[in-house]
C-alpha cells in the first residue's frame, strides 16, 4: 500500500472505531457528569484498550505476516470490513441517534465502579472485533518495526478519547444530546473508514 505512517494510520483508524455510540462510551460520559471515579473508569478503559491492542497488533499481527494466505485474507477481510463500516457510517447519518446519558443520584464506590468498566469493556464482544482482530490483523499488513508504531497510534487514540470523554463530560453531554453533532461524527467517521478501505484494498 502507499506509504502512511503507522503512527497515523493506527490514529486515524482507532479513532473512526472508538466513537461510535455504545455501553462503554455511555458509561464514561455518565461517569463524568457524576463526577464520580473518573480518573478510574478512564484509566481502567486506557489500560484495557492498550492491552487489547498490544496483544492484537503483536499476536495476530505476527500470524497474519508469517503466512501468505492470512495476509491475504486479512488485508481484504480488514477492506471488506472498513467498507461496512463506513458505509454504515454514513446511513447513521441520516438517522437521529443521539447519545443521552442522565446523571444518576446515587453514589458507587471504587470497587462496583472498576467492576462496572470492566465488565462493560471485557464482555463486549465488539471490543474484541476491534482492538484483536481488525487491529491487529491490519497491523499485520506493516512490517514488524513498524507495527509498535502503528500500536502506539491506535493506543493514543484510545487514551485521548476516553479522556476527552470523561473529564469534558459536563460540557460534551450537550453536544452529544444533539442529534446533529453525531450526524458530524458519524460523516467523518465513514469518510475515514472508506478511505482507509480503499488504501488497503487498492494499496500495492
Amino acid at each position: 500500500m502507499p506509504y502512511v505512517s503507522p503512527f497515523f494510520n493506527g490514529l486515524v483508524l482507532c479513532s473512526g472505531l472508538i466513537v461510535a455510540i455504545g455501553s462503554q462510551n455511555a458509561h464514561v460520559l455518565r461517569t463524568g457528569l457524576k463526577r464520580e471515579h473518573v480518573g478510574l473508569t478512564v484509566a481502567a478503559c486506557i489500560i484495557i484498550d492498550a492491552v487489547l491492542i498490544g496483544l492484537g497488533v503483536a499476536g495476530v499481527g505476527t500470524l497474519v505476516q508469517s503466512s501468505p494466505l492470512l495476509l491475504g485474507a486479512a488485508r481484504w477481510g480488514g477492506a471488506a470490513f472498513l467498507l461496512w463500516y463506513g458505509l454504515r457510517s454514513w446511513r447513521a447519518v441520516f438517522a437521529s441517534a443521539a447519545l443521552t446519558v442522565a446523571p444518576e443520584a446515587a453514589r458507587t464506590g471504587a470497587r462496583q465502579a472498576l467492576a462496572s468498566v470492566v465488565a462493560l469493556s471485557l464482555l463486549n464482544p465488539h471490543v474484541y472485533l476491534d482492538t484483536v482482530v481488525l487491529l491487529g490483523a491490519i497491523g499485520g499488513n506493516f512490517t514488524p518495526p513498524e507495527r509498535p508504531a502503528f500500536a502506539l497510534g491506535a493506543m493514543s487514540a484510545s487514551a485521548l478519547w476516553f479522556c476527552a470523554l470523561g473529564y469534558g463530560a459536563t460540557r460534551l453531554s450537550g453536544l452529544f444530546a444533539r442529534p446533529a453533532a453525531w450526524k458530524w461524527i458519524d460523516g467523518l467517521t465513514g469518510t475515514m473508514m472508506l478511505a482507509l478501505s480503499a488504501s488497503i484494498a487498492f494499496g500495492a
